[in-house]
C-alpha cells in the first residue's frame, strides 16, 4: 500500500486512538512475563542511530513498588522534615498502583563522542513510546511519568542507575478501571511552517 497525497484528515490510524491512564486507575491484571517480553520486544524497534541501543528497561513489580514508595518517603522525609502527611504519601505510594512500571533509562556512553547523547536520550524516549502503544496494542492501559525520582541521584541510586545512566520514563502498565477520555489535540495545521530560502 502506498501514501496518499490526498489522504483524508477523517482516516484513522492505530495511533488516533492513543490515551493515557492515569497511574492510580491501572490494576491487575497486569502483564505476565511472556507478555511483557513481547511489549518489549515492540518497543526496541526504534530508531537508533549507530545502532548503540542506548536504553535498558527496569521492571518494578510485586513488593519492590512499596519498597521503593518507603525508600522514596524517607527521603523525602530527611530533605524535607516539615513535609506533610500528604506529600510523604504520595512518595510512599508513587509506584504502587499500577501491577508493573518498566523503567526506561537512557544509557549515555562518554567514550563514544559519535553519537551525541541528545540522539541517545531520544531514542530511549522512542523507546518509552514505543512501550505504551503496544501496551494498549494488547488491552492494557499505561502512562509515562517521570517526577523528581527521575532527577534524583539518590533516587536513582535506588534504581541501581550507573553514572552515565539517566532514567527516561516510568511507564506504569496495567488494566484500567476506565475509559480514559480523549483530551484536545493540538491541530498540526496550526504546527507546521514552510522553509523558503
Amino acid at each position: 500500500m502506498t501514501a496518499s497525497a490526498n489522504t483524508s484528515d477523517t482516516q484513522s490510524i492505530p495511533l488516533d486512538l492513543r490515551r493515557s491512564v492515569p497511574a492510580r486507575q491501572l490494576g491487575e491484571p497486569g502483564p505476565d512475563d511472556a507478555t511483557l517480553h513481547r511489549l518489549l520486544a515492540s518497543a526496541v524497534r526504534v530508531p537508533d542511530h549507530g545502532k548503540r541501543v542506548p536504553f535498558r528497561f527496569l521492571r518494578i513489580a510485586g513488593p519492590a513498588r512499596a519498597a521503593l514508595g518507603e525508600a522514596l518517603a524517607a527521603i523525602t522525609r530527611r530533605r524535607d522534615p516539615g513535609a506533610g502527611e500528604a506529600a510523604i504519601d504520595k512518595d510512599r505510594q508513587r509506584f504502587s498502583h499500577a501491577p508493573l512500571v518498566v523503567v526506561v533509562v537512557a544509557v549515555f556512553d562518554p567514550d563514544d563522542a559519535q553519537i551525541p547523547d541528545q540522539e541517545r536520550l531520544l531514542t530511549a524516549g522512542c523507546a518509552c513510546f514505543a512501550l505504551l502503544q503496544a501496551a494498549q496494542s494488547f488491552g492494557f492501559g499505561a502512562c509515562w511519568l517521570t517526577g523528581w525520582p527521575a532527577y534524583d541521584d539518590e533516587a536513582r541510586g535506588l534504581l541501581g542507575l550507573a553514572a552515565h545512566e539517566r532514567v527516561a520514563g516510568f511507564i506504569h502498565i496495567g488494566t484500567p478501571s476506565l475509559e480514559a477520555p480523549e483530551r484536545e489535540r493540538p491541530d498540526p495545521r496550526t504546527l507546521l511552517s514552510e522553509l523558503v530560502l
